[in-house]
């Protein structure tokens, strides 16, 4: 029997792009595109069934004599405002009270109540000392204190960070002990407040496409407080999605927290997170991975919270995390969701050396055709054995309806190697799934992430949580990290 096709690959796949929907009620009410759908139908959490406060109040931290800026900043919100770059996706802005249906109110003068303001000369004193970011830091979050206890007159607060404060911003390369970062540390101390926090720089008054800073920050402000800009339609609403990560706090013993963040439902909402500490950790190369006891705490207050939150386990769960499930995880994953009818593992890596270039058939008689102007498709699916697949999450997104569309702009993007430790089927499903889940990250205005949400929420967390003293047991919401 002849072999002479033995190194011909497997034939690829193409997905359609996800749908988006935008109201719980209106199945109608869908578009590829987010922020054309959120033009059109307006955020899916707008409907009666969500109750948000009306107007979104919001406090500012900011260096004495900032507040104008932040005041501007504000009134450009409320403002149409026209894309200068990316025409091909983004859309006009008509302001936040009708994009999202409620009003935007930012104090105008510093004896707001929610406003507090850091003296300036105390600041550049604290630059010039020997511990600069221990010093800066004190006195932000000495004010961030401040504004927590007046926490009931507003929804989100805004620190403003502006650029001359860089030094103090985050510790020393060269430093091997300290692992610093102030917007960091930011953030774990206003979870552990409760308070949602968007962080600004000078970039966001500064930046030349105004469209493009009043989307992203106008999305994640209404999260912050709690909208629900859309969710994913077609999905089954009884399967849910995991993500893991891992961290290692820098300088301090052999200690790793696991990073558990999981999606309740296929839709991308209820989104919680699971802190899990560890002192017995064990590694592969530079891959720390758990034991089987560890895994199976981890799992099993997993699928706890999923059941007090539904009542029921889920028909199906998939677990995302990007290095390799060893022997005692699968185990103990197994121990913990056994009651779980359709489980599967899926190791997602966003490292491999696999890249693909699209052809165009040739323009005149010939067996040759062209490379493309675009990348290949996203959604493009390439089965690599019986157990991995390659999946192209960034490629050229023409079905969103505004032509070819790359939206990293130059490179030949390379693909996600998906790697099935459990489970049963075929690849298509959960490609579509891992596909959709690049379009659930409501803290930026763009079409997809490269990874989906499962993992790059769990990445954030596991880069904040480091700076928690400590962990709660309880899960903790993610607009307070976002």
């Amino acid at each position: 029997m002849s072999n002479d096709n033995q190194d011909l690959l497997p034939a690829f796949d193409g997905l359609t792009e996800p749908t988006l929907l935008f109201h719980p009620d209106r199945d109608g009410d869908v578009d590829v595109h987010p922020l054309r759908g959120l033009q059109q139908f307006g955020p899916y959490s707008r409907s009666h069934n969500f109750m948000l406060r009306d107007p979104l109040h919001v406090a500012v931290l900011c260096p004495a004599g900032a507040l104008p800026k932040i005041v501007q900043l504000f009134s450009e919100l409320r403002s149409t405002q026209r894309p200068r770059e990316r025409r091909h996706y983004l859309q006009d802005f008509d302001g936040f009270s009708k994009v999202f249906g409620i009003g935007l109110d930012c104090p105008l003068h510093p004896e707001d109540e929610r406003v507090c303001e850091l003296p300036t000369s105390q600041l550049e004193s604290a630059l010039k000392s020997t511990e600069p970011q221990q010093q800066v830091a004190e006195m932000v979050l000495s004010g961030v204190r401040h504004l927590a206890a007046k926490k009931h007159l507003y929804d989100v607060l805004v620190v403003y960070l502006p650029n001359w404060l860089s030094l103090a911003f985050r510790s020393p390369p060269e430093d091997l002990e300290s692992d610093f970062d102030l917007h960091d540390t930011l953030k774990a101390v206003c979870a552990a407040q409760g308070v949602p926090v968007q962080v600004l720089n000078d970039n966001a008054l500064t930046y030349f496409c105004r469209c493009s800073v009043a989307w992203r920050l106008s999305l994640a402000m209404y999260t912050k407080v709690g909208g629900v800009p859309w969710k994913l339609a077609g999905f089954e609403s009884r399967h849910a999605y995991v993500g893991l990560s891992y961290c290692l706090r820098k300088g301090a013993p052999a200690q790793f927290v696991t990073c558990c963040s999981q999606i309740f439902d296929a839709e991308g909402t209820n989104l919680r997170f699971l802190l899990y500490e560890s002192q017995d950790g064990l590694y592969e190369g530079d891959n720390p991975y758990l034991r089987r006891q560890d895994m199976r705490r981890v799992m099993a207050r997993t699928i706890d919270l999923y059941q007090r939150q539904k009542g029921a386990p889920p028909t199906r769960l998939v677990v995302h995390k990007t290095t390799q499930f060893r022997p005692d995880e699968i185990d103990g994953c197994v121990d913990a969701l056994g009651s779980v009818d359709d489980l599967e593992l899926l190791t997602v890596s966003a490292r491999t050396p696999w890249h693909a270039i699209r052809i165009d058939a040739p323009k005149t008689r010939g067996p040759k055709g062209v490379p493309a102007n675009y990348p290949v498709e996203r959604g493009t699916v390439l089965p690599l054995g019986a157990y991995e697949y390659a999946l192209w999450t960034q490629g050229n997104a023409s079905s969103i309806g505004t032509g070819s569309y790359f939206k990293e702009g130059k490179g030949i993007p390379h693909p996600l190697l998906v790697t099935r430790h459990l489970g049963t089927g075929g690849t298509h499903s959960s490609a579509r799934e891992l596909l959709g889940l690049t379009k659930m990250n409501w803290n930026n205005d763009s079409l997809y992430d490269r990874l989906p949400v499962t993992l790059s929420y769990a990445s954030v967390l596991a880069r904040v949580v480091k700076r928690l003293g400590t962990l709660s047991s309880t899960p903790y919401d993610f607009r307070f990290f976002m």
